[in-house]
């Protein structure tokens, strides 16, 4: 007979006695547990002890959360987290600095739980913590247990940033616009005005005043540090410029491990902290935190000043340089980072982009007369006069038409559609400006053509621009999550205009290769766009690799592609297909089931995300190689596959009651007040488990993720797989299937293991040429 619903079994260790195996019972309130445990064991005093995980990140359990302990679950008896409050709330004002330190430890590590931030802030202690960084007396490590144990406190939302003095603020902004302070406690710093700044326009402005982008920019530059190699040629040269070595040094080197020992020896101050290329990556890491920070929370004005600084400081060329083609992998935060300052900078185009033309601006007016003078005036106006100012405004007329306006009697109404509004001006005059050779070839060229082969510049300039804004996201919100940044983007000061005059000369070159008329505009836009788009999903390195790879991609190919995809979805229509192919459904249907199961039992490592920032929590969720289990538990950055054993927390799939995605996830609901990230929509999913009070709550890295997570949790519920991917992979399971049924293979042997690869030939100088077979 199975336990009742309110009782689980569960161990409790004490140090320095046996382990007791007790039935919880759920109904029973948890200080009468407590006083049958101390009992037990005897000892006074029950209300002074607590019960709390022994794994994993070592949650004090209470009457919210008592209902999450599992059969099987390690509790350990220990201090009550208010007695454990008011302990590390006097060991942090002892005067001894061992006492201390090792108080501001403990306090950094309990934080993390939620009961014991609660009674640590009851008692005014975030007013020492205050207090300790305000005096300044603090360095090193105790000064980094402070931050991080204040970092911890605040995640709880339990006080608001704005509460936070002005002296404190200063000192915090201090550690980061010095130079000889500890790697540690600049990261933590750096990650304090982080979370400040979407707080409150106020604290943005403090921050943005306090912390410049020069200061910030050199937090971002930094590099690795000084060889070993290079150490032991200073060290030749030490004894002849002893009296420069402290100007010879950088910091950098002063706080490596062979500069710090070498210092010391002659006498001279070592930077206290070791820069390791590890180091000076997270520094980089939450110094690009804090930048993306302030573009975000700064208003329209502000952020285009700002975007237009780091233009001028090479920032994109430091990036691409330094980050994107780094030895090191990319990490997914710098990625996202990366993907956040693309899209703020490809918003700045947003407003010319939502701004109609007006008919009325003289500067508008001047750019659009530019157009026509830049194609059929290099010399200069004609003389005015009566009789000649109504020929010229006929001839204009004639001249715009040539250039591609539907409207040319009055140009400026072909510019009034929003979007692409003024952004599409913009990019035509850039092309004509900086590229006047090729627009004059363009213009010149259709004009010579019959009118009804001509491509219009001026109307595909407008519908190029809207393609381009439509395909690089302008004018959307930043995701949360997304690390989609194309690295070409960082290589080129003015990305969008220099890809406009790319993909605008891309539109004559298809056009001549469909032999379009003005009937077939839109269908040589569409070859367009799918051109540009496919090229970009190989994610070019530079605009000079997109050119050459679009202009690859040729109308013939484009027809080629299409006709391979139409192939792969039409082959199989006949009737006898389809119904071999419902034969051999189930099965295939079977394997995918066992796919999705086996990679459950691999896991995934799964991202913590907060309403107020990125977090760098991991955790980590696999299923047990029976399918009854599913583990689950905190990780560190840096852990691939953890261990089953490591993962402390446990879901029985027989308490595994529904599967919740989306909007319908409690997670997201409990953001509905913000406003909801679409991406963060698509990739959220939740299991409720025991009796639909409980639920453990995803975030899936990717979509492909999301899919065959919700795929094998739908198996192991004993529902349908209702993901895009289980179509897909069926489909491409069948089409095998079919065509190995559909081949004659009658009396011939398909072997188990695939042939042995062939030697390479003798010799490799040869080449085919098959352009002259295709003649």
């Amino acid at each position: 007979m199975p336990p009742p619903k309110d009782v689980v079994k569960i161990a409790i260790q004490m140090v320095g006695a046996i382990p007791q195996l007790i039935e919880l019972q759920q109904n029973k309130p948890l200080a009468a547990v407590l006083r049958d445990v101390c009992d037990a064991w005897s000892l006074p005093n029950a209300e002074r002890y607590a019960l709390q995980y022994a794994d994993g990140r070592q949650t004090y359990i209470t009457e919210s959360n008592r209902r999450e302990i599992k059969n099987g679950s390690i509790l350990r008896l220990t201090t009550s987290p208010d007695q454990e409050a008011e302990r590390l709330y006097n060991g942090i004002q002892s005067n001894n600095s061992d006492v201390k330190t090792d108080s501001l430890k403990k306090l950094a590590s309990l934080s993390q739980d939620v009961t014991f931030a609660q009674e640590f802030i009851n008692r005014n202690g975030l007013k020492l913590i205050f207090y300790i960084v305000e005096e300044g007396n603090a360095t090193g490590e105790m000064l980094a247990h402070t931050l991080k144990a204040f970092m911890e406190l605040m995640e709880h939302d339990f006080v608001s940033w704005e509460t936070l003095s002005a002296a404190f603020i200063k000192k915090i902004v201090s550690y980061v616009n010095m130079n000889a302070v500890d790697a540690s406690v600049q990261q933590l710093s750096l990650s304090i005005l982080e979370n400040m700044v979407p707080t409150s326009p106020l604290l943005f402005e403090l921050v943005k005043k306090e912390v410049t982008l020069d200061r910030l920019l050199t937090h971002l530059q930094v590099t690795g540090i000084v060889s070993h190699s290079n150490f032991f040629f200073l060290l030749f040269l030490i004894p002849l410029h002893l009296f420069s070595l402290e100007v010879f040094l950088s910091q950098e080197w002063r706080g490596s491990c062979p500069g710090r020992s070498l210092l010391l020896t002659f006498g001279f101050p070592a930077a206290p902290r070791c820069c390791t290329h590890e180091t000076n990556t997270q520094l980089q890491l939450k110094a690009m935190a804090l930048l993306i920070a302030l573009l975000l929370a700064a208003p329209d004005t502000e952020r285009r000043d700002m975007m237009d600084y780091l233009r001028e400081k090479n920032i994109r060329q430091f990036i691409h340089k330094n980050i994107i083609h780094s030895s090191e992998p990319l990490g997914d935060e710098m990625a996202h980072y990366l993907y956040v300052l693309q899209s703020v900078s490809l918003n700045l185009r947003e407003r010319r982009m939502r701004t109609s033309m007006d008919p009325y601006s003289q500067e508008q007016r001047e750019l659009l007369q530019s157009l026509r003078q830049a194609a059929f005036e290099p010399e200069g106006e004609a003389p005015a006069g009566p009789f000649s100012t109504e020929r010229r405004r006929s001839l204009c007329a004639k001249e715009f038409r040539k250039l591609g306006f539907t409207n040319n009697s009055n140009p400026a109404e072909d510019l009034r559609r929003a979007p692409p509004g003024l952004l599409a001006l913009d990019n035509m005059v850039y092309f004509s400006r900086h590229t006047p050779n090729a627009y004059s070839r363009f213009v010149l060229e259709n004009s010579s053509r019959e009118d009804k082969h001509e491509c219009p510049f001026a109307r595909s300039s407008i519908q190029l621009s809207l393609i381009l804004c439509e395909i690089l996201h302008v004018g959307e919100p930043c995701s949360e999550t997304a690390q989609a940044f194309y690295p070409m983007f960082f290589g080129q000061d003015h990305f969008f205009e220099e890809l406009f005059c790319i993909c605008i000369q891309l539109v004559n070159k298809t056009w001549k290769e469909m032999r379009a008329t003005q009937e077939d505009f839109d269908k040589v836009l569409q070859v367009v766009r799918e051109q540009i788009t496919r090229t970009l999903s190989l994610k070019p390195t530079s605009l000079e690799l997109f050119k050459t790879r679009v202009n690859a991609l040729n109308y013939s190919e484009i027809l080629r592609l299409r006709q391979t995809e139409r192939l792969h979805q039409e082959e199989t229509l006949a009737v006898p297909v389809l119904e071999l192919r419902e034969r051999l459904k189930p099965e295939l249907l079977e394997l995918v089931r066992q796919q999705r199961l086996l990679h459950l039992c691999e896991g995934t490592l799964f991202r913590k995300i907060s309403s107020r920032r990125r977090q760098d929590k991991l955790w980590y969720c696999r299923l047990s190689p029976n399918h009854k289990v599913l583990h689950y538990g905190d990780v560190e950055e840096g852990v691939c596959s953890p261990p089953i054993e490591s993962l402390p927390e446990k879901i029985p799939v027989a308490d595994m009651k529904m599967l919740l995605v989306g909007k319908e996830c409690p997670h997201t609901k409990e953001k509905s007040s913000g406003k909801q990230n679409k991406d963060v929509l698509e990739l959220a999913f939740s299991v409720v488990y025991d009796v639909e009070e409980y639920s453990l709550n995803f975030i899936a890295p990717t979509r492909y993720e999301f899919c065959l997570w919700t795929d094998g949790l739908n198996v192991l519920l004993g529902k349908e797989m209702t993901s895009e991917r289980t179509q897909t992979d069926l489909d491409v399971l069948l089409s095998m299937e079919l065509k190995l049924r559909l081949l004659d293979l009658e009396n011939i042997s398909i072997p188990d293991t695939p042939p042995p690869v062939p030697k390479p030939p003798s010799s490799l100088n040869f080449c085919y040429d098959f352009s002259h077979a295709e003649q």
